[in-house]
């Protein structure tokens, strides 16, 4: 059973979102064989404070 979980910096809309998971589900099931009905994914969406590049935060101002 694939589990996939998508760390992303900032929001994402609920179609964006919905697009993702169709997508890679699609793939899993091309590539890997893997049934649509056993992949999971996660979203995890991070505040820019809580998100470093460079050793900057990302609400840093450059």
């Amino acid at each position: 059973m694939p589990y996939v979980n998508i760390r992303i910096a900032g929001k994402l809309t609920r179609a964006q979102k919905k697009k993702i998971a169709e997508e890679i589900t699609d793939t899993l099931e091309r590539i890997a064989l893997k049934p649509k009905s056993y992949t999971y994914i996660s979203f995890d969406e991070l505040a820019d404070e809580n998100w470093a590049i460079a050793g900057k935060l990302l609400d840093e101002e450059e």
